[in-house]
């Protein structure tokens, strides 16, 4: 019984080191809050430079109440899914065109190795020109931002996958449609992956920035607006939606990096 009791413990200690290591995590944040508060009830520091963490989450009860935020959250959303869906889209498509053809590679690499290198900021006026001041520059600077990563990893994951799985689609004859989607695709999947968490990161970045010239309604608006009567507590409610609309969307596609690579054995830490 002794020696069973022994064997129990180490297995009890790793069911509660999960919990433990999520609880830890969330030390440092909340330490972080509380020093936040007390150096703005002290008055170390003004509450005209950082609203406290109470006025903060009064005022984002106000906005939530009079829905001035969940009509900008909306606008958002629809802004954000919209240039997603665009920049994916032409991301995979391109990596595949360069993937898998030399030419393809000539053609398109090269411009989109020197896309990347450009800054958001200096695209806003070019844009303006282009599609106006509605919302279409908005959408295609974020699928801008979208396409240039997924682009650059999925690429990667193509160029990745071992040469003999195509001498082997070659001695099963399959055709260039089943080579790509029984070969190309399971092997570029986790490069594909991880440039879609990072498109996803720089399409709020993109947002951010596209929000804050000619729009009239969503966070960045809002954003933008608290700024010119020195609100504090309303920049700071902005940005902590955009960081946690950020956290929500990379959850979820760790959620389904963990269930498409599932048949990849010690690919994910546990």
């Amino acid at each position: 019984m002794s020696s069973i009791a022994l064997q129990a413990r180490p297995v009890a200690a790793r069911l509660r080191l999960p919990s433990v290591s999520v609880l830890a995590r969330f030390v440092a944040p909340v330490l972080l809050v509380v020093v936040w508060q007390v150096a703005s009830a002290t008055g170390v520091l003004p509450e005209r430079l950082l609203a406290s963490p109470v006025t903060v989450v009064r005022t984002a009860a106000d906005l939530i109440e009079d829905g001035t935020l969940t009509k900008a959250v909306s606008v958002s959303l629809r802004r954000a899914a919209f240039g997603f869906v665009i920049g994916a889209g032409f991301g995979v498509g391109l990596a595949l065109v360069a993937g898998l053809s030399r030419v393809g590679e000539y053609l398109v690499d090269p411009i989109m190795q020197m896309l990347r290198t450009l800054p958001f900021y200096g695209l806003i006026p070019l844009f303006i020109l282009w599609f106006g001041i509605g919302e279409l520059p908005k959408i295609v600077l974020v699928a801008f931002g979208v396409a240039v990563p997924l682009y650059l990893n999925t690429f990667a994951g193509i160029r990745s996958v071992d040469g003999k799985l195509a001498e082997l689609a070659r001695v099963q004859r399959l055709s260039r449609y089943q080579l790509i989607r029984h070969i190309v695709l399971p092997g570029a999947s986790p490069q594909a992956l991880v440039g879609l968490r990072q498109s996803l990161g720089v399409a709020w970045l993109a947002l951010i920035v596209a929000e804050q010239v000619n729009a009239d309604a969503g966070l960045g608006f809002m954003i933008n607006d608290a700024r010119e009567f020195l609100r504090t507590d309303v920049i700071v409610v902005g940005l902590l939606v955009y960081s946690l609309l950020g956290l929500l969307t990379d959850a979820l596609v760790r959620s389904i990096e963990r269930r498409a690579l599932s048949w990849r054995r010690g690919f994910l830490a546990h």
